[in-house]
Order: structure tokens, then sequence, then C-alpha cells
């Protein structure tokens, strides 16, 4: 019996103990930190990472942290610094339970560090960050041909300087599909054309057309980078390139595949000639209506080629005739690079014919010889305008049709139907 009552004793002062002990460790640290942290000294909760209590750290750990960002508007600092880092970007709420942001509207992102786009660009664009957005519609908006700096060939928007903003990878806007427009790519967009009531005010002269002027150098086997050998013009004789034309719909179209057959005049007019039919065999007759002025027929532009003696130049002048095409238009682009199996066009490509370097050559009087490089610019401004609905009707932005005013009539309410 002795001995049974001391086992009882001894069991019943264990009990005691690790009764005491486990009070003790709760007593310790709160909640004993919940199971994310470890106890420290002074009973503070060291909680482990992503884890403190009301966005604070300490406490008894049972609290997620959100992802951090850089906060989209904030009070600066004593030195003056602003958009320091913040729970959410400061444009959310953290649910303290699963660690996730509920951003407020027009933020998305794990911290809300991205900007979303009004009504997800309503199905008609893409949603752009800030430093992919470019300047210009075309290539040649920027690359004009007004300087030398400014010569290049290429097709696109480009974007002249990187940006260096906080917000540049993280501000975003609607770049719309063709045909669309508005912040939020929701409205269609209308004709453009000729205000036909705004003449000139001597009737009797004619009308000025664009003309686009598009300069091709060759700079020969060395990419114009030496004396000799000469580049020719026969150095793009076999090499073919396309033309892009985009509309004020910004709608881009382009063309079928185009070569120099033979290096004389004859090749000259014959490259015309297919440079003519190319641009108006595009779809939507997007270069269309007028009349050709030598064969008096239907055309929406004129083209003629030429090459100036000893700069190994093929000059191509492009005259913009037609009514759909009345004002001032985007300018060409040149698709000059090699495009082979699987592309649409197929091209030979002029990437090694044209010049890339300056030689002894190099005229200064024509600046055509190899040490310019070629270019796409605007010789000829049309006396034409080029308005919405030809300033003389009112776009229906859901339809994209115009509804012309009484006495005017057509695609773009260019035609005059009676005089009021």
């Amino acid at each position: 019996p002795d001995t049974e009552a001391k086992k009882a004793f001894v069991m019943f002062t264990k009990a005691i103990i690790v009764a005491a002990m486990v009070g003790a460790a709760q007593a310790a640290c709160p909640n004993s930190c919940s199971g994310h942290g470890t106890c420290g000294s002074n009973e503070v909760c060291q909680c482990f990472d992503g884890w403190g209590m009301n966005g604070q750290a300490g406490g008894d750990c049972s609290d997620r942290f959100c992802p951090f960002e850089l906060a989209w508007v904030d009070a600066p600092t004593s030195t003056g610094a602003r958009h320091q880092y913040a729970e959410c970007a400061a444009k959310g709420v953290c649910d303290r339970e699963t660690g996730e942001c509920t951003c407020f509207g027009g933020f998305e992102g794990k911290a809300c560090g991205r900007q979303t786009c009004p009504d997800s660009c309503s199905g008609h664009g893409t949603c752009e960050y800030m430093n992919e957005l470019v300047f210009g519609t075309v290539f040649n908006e920027y690359y004009d041909g007004s300087t030398d700096a400014l010569r290049k060939l290429g097709v696109g928007g480009i974007n002249p300087a990187t940006s260096y903003h906080w917000d540049s990878d993280r501000a975003r806007s609607c770049v719309c599909d063709s045909g669309w427009s508005g912040i939020n790519c929701a409205s269609r967009m209308c004709p453009y054309g000729n205000d036909v009531m705004d003449l000139r005010a001597n009737t009797g002269v004619a009308a000025v057309s664009q003309v686009q002027t598009i300069t091709l150098l060759s700079g020969g086997t060395t990419g114009g980078q030496a004396v000799n050998p000469q580049p020719t013009l026969a150095d793009f004789v076999g090499n073919s390139f396309s033309l892009t034309f985009t509309s004020k719909m910004n709608e881009t179209f382009t063309t079928v595949p185009i070569e120099l057959a033979s290096a004389d005049a004859a090749g000259l007019t014959d490259i015309a000639a297919d440079i003519d039919a190319a641009l108006q065999n595009l779809p939507n007759k997007v270069i269309s209506g007028g009349k050709d002025g030598d064969s008096g027929e239907e055309g929406g532009v004129k083209v003629t080629a030429l090459s100036i003696a000893h700069s190994a130049s093929l000059i191509i002048q492009v005259t913009f005739t037609g009514s759909s095409v009345h004002g001032k238009q985007n300018l060409l682009e040149v698709d000059a690079n090699s495009c082979g199996t699987g592309c649409m066009p197929r091209l030979d490509g002029l990437e090694y014919v044209l010049v890339t370097g300056i030689n002894a050559t190099t005229s200064a009087s024509t600046k055509l010889a190899q040490g310019t490089e070629s270019s796409v610019k605007e010789t000829t401004p049309a006396d034409y305008n080029s308005y919405e609905c030809g300033r003389r009707g009112k776009c229906d932005y859901d339809t994209g049709i115009c509804s012309c005013f009484e006495g005017y009539t057509g695609e773009a309410c260019t035609t005059l139907t009676a005089l009021i």
C-alpha cells in the first residue's frame, strides 16, 4: 500500500509540474505566438516572415502581412522623398487572414501595383504600360526625313527615349484597334474626307495633292563605307520590298512584293506601274477615287520612279490623288527587311543593299549619295483638308457611320447634293 501511495503521489506531482510549465509557457508570450513565431526575451514574439498583428511586427503573430509596392500617393518624408513602399501600394486593403490585397477600383496585381485599363479597353484594344507606348502612328512620323538625323526606314511607331519615371512600368493606357478610338476604345471611328465647301480663293488653279517621296540609297557591297566599289542602281535589281499604308482609321495595309526588274528607264517605268497597282489594289478601296492625270482612268495615286545619276538612288514619288486620300496622309512605310518562309508577303529585303555608312563620294549638294540614309518624307503638302465626316456631318460613334447634314451625302459627307 505504501508503494502504491508513493507512485500515486509521484504521478500527481508530475502532473502539477507539467500543468505549471504549460501555464508558464502560455503566460510567457501571447497565444504562444499563434504558432507563427518564437517567444523571445521580455515575453515578446519574434514573428516569422509575413506574420504580425494588425499590420505591425510582433503582437501574437496571428495576422498576415500583404505584399508591399511603391505607393501611388503618399506624404513626403522629411527629405521630400515620395512613393515609399506601402502595403498594397496604398491602393488596397489587406486581408489579414489570407495575406492578399483587395485592390480599389482601377488597380490590380498582388500588391495593387499596376493600373487597370478603363472597361478593359472594351474588347477593342490592348492595355499597355506607359513605357510600351510609342510616338506616332507610323515609323516615319518621327523619322520624317526633315534632317539627316531623321532619315531612316522602318515600320510602326517608335519610342524616342527610355522612360525612367517611377510609374513607367505601372501606369497603363488603352491602345485601340484600328477603327476604334477613345480612352476606353468604345467609340467607332468614322471616315475622313475633304470639306467640299472649303474652296481655294482661285478655283481656276488646280488642287494640290500630297506627294510623298521614298528615297532608297544603295551602299553597295560595303554599305557605302568604302569608296570602291561604287554602288549603282543595279544593286536594287531582284531585291523585293513592300510598302505599308496606314489609313486615317488606323487600318494598316501592306502591298504585294515590289522589285526593280532592270537598272534602266524601262525598269523605272515598270516599278512605278507596279507600285501604282499595288497601292490601288489594297483592300477596302482604302486608296481610291479621282482621276489618273495621264490616262484619265480612275485611280487613287500616281507614281513615278527615277534615279539621280552617280547616286545609286531609287526615288519613288507617290501622289495621293484619290478622294479617299484627300489631305495629309500618314507617311508610307518601307518594309525593307528580308522575310522568308512563313512570311506574308515573302521578301528578299534590302537590308544588305541600303547605305549604312559615309564615304568620300558623299555629295553635300544633293545629299543623295552614299553618306545619307534612305528616307520617306512629304515633299508636297496637300491643299486639301481631311476632317471626320468631311466636317459636313456628325459621326455616330456606336456605328461608325456619318450622319450627313442636309445637302451633303457620301461615306464621309464629301458630296454636295444641293446648295442651301
